[in-house]
């Protein structure tokens, strides 16, 4: 009779244990990751500079006119299919571009031109706040 009363004394830990993994399941699922594009870019300042919540496409050119998404060095011929997977993956994000001052306009209006044959329409250009 002794031992019965020990079982019965047990806690089942079970249902916590699946409410816990369940919830951090949820977290990872839900969490928005910030991704960098992969080099640091001297911006120009602008006085109307607007933080850009939802900007989850990055695009940096260099002053040498690289491309670089995701920290990798892309052709400027394959910034539209990186940017559709990129949508693919994140249908509501935005497209920044994070062009260095000495950057040429003709690069930066190629990468545009590439978001927008994505589909993304959304398209910033980053600025310091000045």
């Amino acid at each position: 009779m002794l031992q019965d009363q020990d079982e019965k004394e047990e806690i089942d830990m079970t249902p916590m244990l699946d409410v816990v993994f369940i919830l951090l399941i949820f977290f990872i699922v839900t969490a928005s990751f910030v991704k960098e594009a992969g080099i640091d870019v001297n911006r120009p300042e602008a006085a109307t500079a607007v933080k850009k919540e939802r900007a989850n496409i990055l695009v940096a050119i260099s002053d040498k006119g690289d491309i670089w998404i995701n920290k990798r060095k892309v052709d400027v011929r394959s910034v539209q299919a990186n940017i559709e997977r990129l949508k693919a993956e994140n249908p509501q994000g935005t497209v920044v571009i994070q062009a260095d001052k000495k950057a040429t306009t003709d690069t930066l209006i190629k990468v545009m031109d590439s978001a927008r044959a994505a589909g993304v329409y959304d398209v910033s250009i980053a600025a310091q706040e000045g």
